[in-house]
């Protein structure tokens, strides 16, 4: 039950959060909003506010903003389609901003809770390359052969692009000076990496975290970049997509192994709907931007009939891509077995 409840949680917030993005700037130009609806399908609670109708609906796969203007015409001063194209692509673009928001404020207390590995050594594995030529905990590595080594991440960096055959030139600080190293790292079988055997002192910083926030977040979208060109080499299988069935699952599993976990995954989650919101695909806010950029650049805007199909083509296409990668998950893990 509790897994089965992170995972709503999870799923819900993202879609909250991205949804509020579009609700709270529409507001900020002065757009009306006639509905904010979270979930699809009957609804489940209803209240009315002075202009705009809030609801929560059954089924918590999406959610939407349906402002005034926003899909027909309007002369509605306070319309959608009455506002400047800079004021739209705002609008539009909200949601994805405050995801990745979300992805930075949640990898910020992620690395508070568990700490933000510096440069100090604070374990040492017996047996160990480091072990064997007299490293210890306590030293602070500076250079790796003779790279400076600002950070963990850095750190990290060099012992995984080192040669398990070459040998390795570390340079500490102990006790005020430096000390040079001189040792062989080893190939780990078990992680498929190269390894010397220390382990970081973690700091709980403010600064770092938020840092380390802002770090996490970039390098979740260098594998959406990553993801994307593997997608157009044609090196991603259909097992590799997933759906809300998909994270749902995924992130009850999470939910067994603690609340961190969660925490980071809802992250990743965020930042895996703010990256794809953004693509120009249409239907897709991405694909809407594109359009309000071809009107900013213009100076008027595209037909809205074959804007309209465009977007209609899209819908089509991205809910056959639900009902694919739904299928998907479902046989995947199994979920309605005998």
């Amino acid at each position: 039950m509790t897994t089965a409840l992170s995972a709503i949680f999870v799923f819900m917030l993202v879609i909250v959060v991205h949804e509020f993005g579009h609700f709270i700037t529409a507001k900020m130009v002065g757009i009306k909003v006639h509905e904010f609806s979270i979930g699809m399908g009957p609804k489940l609670f209803h209240k009315k506010g002075e202009e705009t109708d809030y609801y929560l609906r059954a089924f918590p796969i999406g959610g939407y903003v349906r402002m005034e203007g926003e899909d027909e015409s309007s002369d509605d001063p306070r319309s959608f389609n009455k506002k400047p194209a800079w004021a739209r692509i705002l609008v539009v673009a909200a949601g994805a901003i405050m995801n990745f928001i979300l992805a930075i404020v949640v990898f910020t207390i992620v690395a508070y809770n568990t700490g933000t590995p510096t440069t100090v050594i604070d374990e040492v594995i017996k047996d160990s390359p480091a072990y064997e030529v007299g490293i210890k905990t306590g030293d602070k590595i500076i250079r790796i052969n003779n790279i400076e080594t600002k950070n963990w991440k850095s750190i990290v960096k060099e012992i995984s692009n080192s040669d398990s055959k070459k040998d390795m030139n570390i340079t500490v600080i102990r006790n005020s000076k430096n000390v040079d190293f001189v040792l062989r790292p080893k190939y780990d079988e078990e992680s498929k990496k190269v390894i010397i055997g220390i382990v970081p002192k973690s700091e709980k910083s403010f600064i770092s975290s938020v840092k380390n926030g802002f770090e996490t977040t970039g390098t979740v979208l260098g594998l959406m970049f990553q993801f994307l060109r593997m997608l157009f080499r044609g090196q991603v299988k259909s097992d590799d997509l997933s759906g809300p069935i998909g994270v749902i699952y995924t992130v009850g599993e999470a939910a067994k192994y603690g609340f961190i976990n969660v925490l980071y995954l809802l992250g990743f989650i965020s930042v895996n709907l703010g990256f794809f919101n953004l693509l120009p695909i249409p239907a897709l806010d991405g694909s809407r931007i594109l359009f309000l950029l071809i009107e900013l650049f213009r100076g008027k805007p595209m037909n809205p009939e074959k804007e309209g199909f465009v977007h209609f083509i899209g819908f089509v296409l991205l809910l056959a891509l639900m009902v694919f990668v739904t299928y998907s998950d479902i046989v995947r893990f199994q979920l309605f077995r005998r």
